[in-house]
């Protein structure tokens, strides 16, 4: 009987033994292929990192083509991450459930009554391991908001605090960012506490996103100048007009300041007309057309000569659709000449010639007309095939010899200057336009041989007038009876009404002579 217990005995440890041995094999298998699963959940995690590295590399190539598509790809490509990394860890935590199932299952074929006591005890070492795999990816996914930053990505942010070189923005990063001066796009005479303000909104660029010490480096000046390039180059397509303010004079021209980016003037386009002191562009508000664009070399290249000359050109189209002869216009004398002054007339010149200055001689417009003067002129003709329009100024003002016998009637005695010398007499001008001929003969009461003898050019004279004609235009004078008719006239001396008496006293009675003795 006791040989029979024994018998039993050694039977069930045997049979113990060897479900031990299975269930450690079962363990090391379920631990050999977690290994494996967390194995490869690391290389793919390992994978995600590297495409995460080249999402990066193309977002910062991408980055000049525009800040929305950039926006796109950096979304789906995150988007497309997370999905296959939910993917493939839903599929390794199922097969590595299947795979912990059919082992338990096995084992569970395998052992009889006695091994029933064991599977509580493996349920328990599977859920948890499930339970442990999914919690790191609900807290991740769901109990934090990973904000993605990368240089050249422009984002909007509140400003936090400001001060008098800096900004301290959010971003809506783990780290708030700064903008220093420098990279601040400020107006002249701005400071940075003048132009921001805490809670302002500001979109900048990311330079870093770390800068040794946590901290997110950001410009706001480039996201400026991307802007003002862009308008530059819109300008440039579209033909538009751009102001700029002259800064610097260099050699062969100006450079002018466009919203902060330097743009250089030819002299040659500066103005229509040739500018010798360039400085004079200096500080002043320039008008200008852009050339030529670079923004790799930040080159550009603008005209106001282009602007200027096709407004000219509108106004000469309105000058010579509207021009008549015999039209009286006011112009503005632009320019004198030996010649003859030049006079704007709206965007045409027309020549005044010096003969059509004034009704009498005289040497040099400027006798009549200076530079900026406005006048009134009168159009004699314009011939818009040669581009060229004579004007006349004295045709605006009375003629001279409109009622000359009223202003210079015969016998009467006036003043003239003697204008022009001749063998047979001179010419004396008794205003301007008006000459009369002072005959040889007339000059003087005693005989002649030369004009020239007797009288010089400019000198004032006084003359009698003989006669006048004005549908001949010719006056005749005479210095000779100018002068016997003033001394006929001259008043005779008055005699004085006091008696001239001789002195009857001598000295010699206020002065006796002492008596001798």
């Amino acid at each position: 009987m006791d040989e029979k217990n024994d018998e039993i005995m050694e039977k069930n440890t045997a049979e113990a033994v060897v479900r031990d041995e299975k269930k450690d094999e079962i363990v090391e298998n379920t631990a050999e292929t977690g290994d494996q699963k967390k194995d490869e959940i690391m290389q793919n995690t390992a994978e995600a990192v590297v495409r995460d590295e080249k999402k990066d590399e193309i977002v910062e190539n991408t980055a000049e083509t525009g800040d929305q598509k950039k926006d796109e790809i950096v979304e789906n490509t995150a988007e497309t991450v997370e999905e296959k990394m939910d993917s493939h860890t839903e599929e390794s935590t199922a097969q590595s459930a299947g795979e912990n199932k059919e082992e338990k299952e096995e084992m569970e074929g395998s052992e009889n009554e006695p091994s029933d006591a064991a599977k509580p005890s493996e349920q328990e070492t599977v859920e948890p391991a499930k339970q442990e795999s999914s919690a790191p990816k609900d807290a991740t996914m769901e109990n934090f908001d990973i904000v993605s930053l990368h240089p050249g990505q422009v984002v909007n942010g509140t400003v936090l605090k400001v001060t008098p070189d800096e900004l301290i923005v959010n971003v809506g990063y783990k780290s708030d960012g700064i903008v220093t001066r420098d990279e601040i796009a400020l107006q002249e005479d701005k400071t940075v506490e003048d132009s921001f303000h805490e809670g302002d909104k500001i979109k900048v660029e990311i330079l870093k996103v770390n800068d040794g010490e946590g901290n997110v480096v950001l410009s706001q000046k480039k996201i400026i100048k991307h802007q003002i390039w862009k308008e530059i180059e819109d300008a440039y397509q579209n033909k538009k007009e751009v102001t700029g303010i002259g800064k610097e004079v260099i050699k062969g021209g100006v450079l002018a300041d466009i919203r902060g980016i330097s743009a250089f003037v030819p002299a040659s386009q500066l103005s229509v007309r040739y500018v010798a002191d360039l400085s004079t562009f200096v500080g002043q508000e320039l008008r200008l057309r852009i050339l030529e664009t670079d923004k790799r070399r930040s080159r550009v290249v603008a005209s106001q000569r282009v602007i200027l000359e096709e407004e000219a050109a509108e106004r000469r189209k309105k000058v010579w659709d509207n021009i008549q002869e015999g039209e009286k216009i006011t112009g503005e004398v632009k320019r004198l000449t030996n010649f003859g002054a030049f006079v704007d007339i709206g965007g045409v010149d027309g020549l005044i010639h010096i003969s059509d200055l004034a009704w009498g001689h005289i040497r040099s417009p400027k006798e009549v007309v200076s530079e900026g003067q406005k006048v009134e002129v009168i159009v004699l003709s314009a011939d818009q095939e040669n581009n060229r329009i004579s004007l006349g100024y004295k045709q605006t003002k009375p003629h001279p010899w409109d009622n000359i016998e009223e202003k210079y009637p015969a016998g009467q005695i006036f003043e003239g200057k003697v204008v022009r010398l001749a063998s047979f007499g001179a010419f004396v001008e008794l205003e301007p336009g008006v000459d009369g001929l002072v005959h040889i003969s007339q000059i003087s009461d005693k005989h002649v041989n030369k004009v020239e003898d007797v009288l010089k050019t400019g000198e004032t004279v006084s003359v009698k007038v003989l006669n006048v004609k004005p549908k001949e235009r010719r006056i005749s004078l005479s210095i000779r009876e100018a002068a016997e008719k003033k001394q006929e006239e001259a008043p005779r001396q008055k005699e004085s009404p006091y008696v001239k008496e001789e002195m009857t006293v001598r000295m010699g009675d206020f002065f006796p002579k002492n008596k001798k003795d």
